[in-house]
């Protein structure tokens, strides 16, 4: 049992995906970073004069304040983070994928295979000495 967990961890895709953790949230960091300093004042701007930034507020009560910036920043944040993993990564793997992987055969038929084993043994029934 501890052999094939130590197989695992050493077989490289536990390492693989730390990396890809840390990387990640690197990333997010950064991502986060931008739309927080540079998306979201440009949406409160969309606020008028509402010192909270563009959203309203329910009641009198300051913690009844929708921030509807916020959402949209999160959702520009995640745009970006997507676009971001599928031009850095799904397409290029992809590309990789298909130029490095062989084209797997069109599948045959039943009749075209039986045809191929015909034409096969009829050719070795043509070498063979009479």
């Amino acid at each position: 049992m501890l052999k094939g967990f130590k197989d695992f961890l050493l077989r490289g895709n536990v390492l693989d995906l730390a990396v890809a953790v840390v990387v990640g949230a690197a990333f997010t960091a950064i991502v986060t970073a931008f739309t927080s300093n540079i998306v979201d004042p440009l949406i409160a701007s969309f606020g008028g004069a509402n010192e909270m930034g563009f959203g309203f507020q329910i009641t009198d009560n300051p913690e009844t304040f929708v921030n509807i910036g916020a959402v949209l920043t999160a959702a520009i944040n995640f745009v970006i983070i997507a676009a971001v993993v599928y031009f850095i990564l799904i397409v290029p793997y992809t590309h990789a994928k298909k130029r490095f992987t062989v084209a797997e055969e069109a599948a045959l038929t039943d009749v075209d295979l039986l045809t191929e084993i015909r034409d096969l043994l009829a050719g070795e029934a043509d070498r063979q000495p009479s």
